[in-house]
């Protein structure tokens, strides 16, 4: 499956106390290039997700950005500690003998007191599974949608090779016309100015002429190179820095044909095909 580079994906996941919020972006990069943007509770685990996402994505630039929202205390469950009161109780009661004049300890006093009014606290053990599996699940959905625009990628690159072998097919008949018509403008011009045509001057000329003009390497070169792009994007293997050398090579093709030419038909089709190469290669930037 042909994969493109460009994706995006966020996800919300609900905790006892708190909620994870997670973005994944992607965007097309030579290399795998990890950016992170934790909360201050999560940054120990940028090794963990650094390695989780290394082992789904190959090539891009990723943006990975986790949040952890609290929850406000009034949506969380409260409870006493009544060991610590039990405590602050009998520390009370010996201050007291020992300070009879001064106020017991209120209710507010004892509230107040830290340790005393627990709310619910995220087990950093859970905190790590949590954020594992919704790191896991949101690279499901970034692949997702990279295959979705790796499709539309393929198919562009398809329909532009179906037009380059339509290209190549038109000008291998246009070799031997390309050949007869010079042999004539060749015993033409040398009927103008000599009274006798050589007929060994000319088939010299002819086989220098064919050389010169002869693209059929060119042809058959451009043609292995369609026959091995199509074969590497139907390949299941990471194929975009394989695909751009192959752009390469097609332009190398397309530019000799362009050099050889000796008519307009064949400058035309030269043109045309580094056009279509040119647009591949841009959609290709973008494929992993």
């Amino acid at each position: 499956m042909t994969f493109s580079m460009t994706g995006f994906a966020a996800l919300e996941q609900p905790l006892e106390s708190a909620t994870l919020l997670l973005e994944i972006r992607a965007v097309n990069s030579r290399y795998l290039d990890l950016h992170f943007k934790l909360d201050e509770n999560l940054r120990s685990l940028e090794p963990n997700i650094r390695e989780q996402i290394g082992a789904h994505l190959n090539r891009g630039k990723i943006e990975c950005k986790i949040n952890l929202i609290h929850r406000s205390q009034a949506n969380q469950t409260m409870r006493l500690d009544e060991h610590l009161m039990q405590q602050l109780a009998l520390i009370g009661a010996q201050a007291q003998i020992h300070f009879p004049q001064s106020r017991p300890l209120s209710v507010a006093d004892i509230l107040r007191w830290p340790g005393v009014v627990l709310a619910d606290v995220l087990s950093q053990e859970t905190l790590v599974e949590d954020v594992k599996k919704l790191v896991s699940q949101g690279l499901q959905d970034l692949n997702a949608s990279r295959a979705r625009e790796g499709e539309k990628l393929k198919a562009l690159v398809l329909d532009r090779l179906s037009q380059i072998e339509i290209l190549v097919e038109k000008v291998k008949p246009l070799l031997p016309a390309l050949s007869k018509e010079y042999q004539a403008k060749l015993e033409s011009k040398l009927q103008e100015n000599l009274n006798n045509v050589d007929p060994e001057r000319v088939a010299q000329e002819l086989v220098l002429f064919a050389q010169r003009i002869d693209v059929d390497e060119e042809l058959s070169r451009l043609t292995a190179h369609v026959s091995e792009v199509k074969r590497i994007l139907n390949s299941s293997a990471p194929a975009g820095k394989r695909l751009d050398f192959l752009m390469q090579e097609l332009n190398r093709e397309a530019n000799t044909l362009g050099s050889k030419s000796v008519s307009v038909q064949t400058t035309q089709v030269s043109m045309e095909l580094k056009v279509l190469i040119e647009q591949m290669r841009e959609q290709i930037q973008n494929i992993e």
